[in-house]
């Protein structure tokens, strides 16, 4: 199986495939009572932790992917298998990672985590600096981040004290998608960046609804642009790292959305859709790509449809009543894991070389208020 999956590995890196991780998250309260004495319909298979099967009306269903985590599966052990990934912006590559899955599957848990139990995101950064620490005698970086999320079809930006602003996005000189008017913040330590954190996540849009008690709203991104110069040579790297923490796609009539959490859910599942869209004609090598078609896909396009390593981490339910998005979900996941994107390449300039660079505005680690 080890031998398998390095050889799986290697091939992957080659055609630039979008690597695919699922995670199964234990029975919650929102499963309904005694949910957790149901007989379970994902079952794993003990000698090969790239395999999980699916039970819906006496029909098994097969799924294979390049990690299964079980519920049991802890953090730690989540960013272990995705801590190379983050590393490798350091190195000139641009990076993105996102959680897709219903809403209630633990999207934002696995993202996010508490404050005691971190997840991806607050993981990653503390690693970075920590690497950036370990290459200090040789390279000098600087890093940036910024928080945004799409609400409603409309960009905010979470660090920023006016969220009337209405941001739009724009191509370019250097080919790729830039927010205008979106804040960078500087930020040279762990405890910045979680300043930031705190400020960005009390701004963004979430609800209850009746299949999660704190259910996000939004597509929430935190972007984090790594610039390092070697100090013998003068070459500078620039790497990126998306961390996407995607809207829960739901079933209108099963989440009991009315008025605003109406169009709230109309907007998810149609970015969502959108995102679908792209996938298949990714898959499917067609000629013209509809990034437009949404804002999701639209700033996403760089990660999907560049040189940039991608993966994604679809998460379930083992509850009964939500097999049918379970199902839908691990389909969608089959599908992306076929989207070859092409070898990334690492973003070098040499020394002799005049880089040019969009225009940003720059702000120490302190928000406004």
């Amino acid at each position: 199986m080890k031998l398998r999956k390095r050889l799986h590995n290697e091939l992957v890196d080659l055609k630039g495939n979008i690597r695919v991780y699922c995670r199964v998250r234990p029975f919650i309260s929102e499963d309904g009572v005694g949910v957790s004495s149901q007989t379970p319909t994902i079952a794993f298979d003990h000698s090969d932790d790239s395999v999980l099967n699916v039970t819906n009306k006496g029909t098994v269903k097969h799924f294979e992917m390049e990690k299964v985590f079980q519920p049991t599966s802890t953090q730690d052990e989540v960013y272990s298998e995705v801590q190379e990934l983050v590393v490798s912006c350091l190195d000139g590559y641009n990076i993105c990672i996102f959680a897709y899955g219903q809403t209630g599957s633990g999207k934002t848990f696995t993202m996010e985590g508490p404050a005691d139990n971190p997840g991806i995101n607050q993981r990653a950064l503390r690693h970075l600096f920590q690497s950036i620490e370990e290459r200090s005698r040789d390279w000098v970086y600087s890093v940036t981040v910024n928080v945004l999320e799409i609400y409603n079809e409309a960009i905010r930006d979470l660090l920023s004290s006016e969220q009337t602003q209405k941001l739009e996005m724009k191509l370019g000189a250097d080919g790729l998608n830039h927010v205008r008017g979106l804040t960078d913040f500087e930020v040279d330590n762990i405890d910045h960046v979680n300043e930031l954190f705190a400020f960005g996540k009390k701004n963004r849009a979430t609800a209850v609804t009746s299949m999660n008690e704190h259910s996000s709203r939004s597509h929430a991104i935190l972007r984090v642009t790594v610039s390092g110069t070697h100090n013998a040579s003068g070459t500078t790297i620039t790497g990126k790292l998306n961390l996407v923490d995607l809207a829960g796609s739901e079933r209108v009539n099963k989440s009991g959305s009315e008025g605003l959490r109406m169009k709230e859910a109309q907007n998810i599942n149609k970015s969502l859709s959108s995102l679908g869209d792209v996938i298949h004609a990714l898959k499917n090598k067609h000629g013209h790509v509809p990034y437009r078609n949404s804002k999701l896909t639209f700033l996403l396009q760089d990660s999907l449809g560049g040189d940039s390593k991608t993966l994604m981490v679809v998460q379930v339910s083992p509850a009964l009543k939500n097999v049918g998005e379970t199902l839908c979900s691990l389909n969608f996941a089959q599908r992306v894991r076929m989207v070859e994107l092409g070898q990334a390449s690492k973003k070098i300039e040499t020394a002799d070389q005049n880089p040019t660079t969009p225009n940003k505005t720059k702000r120490n680690a302190t928000p406004r208020r």
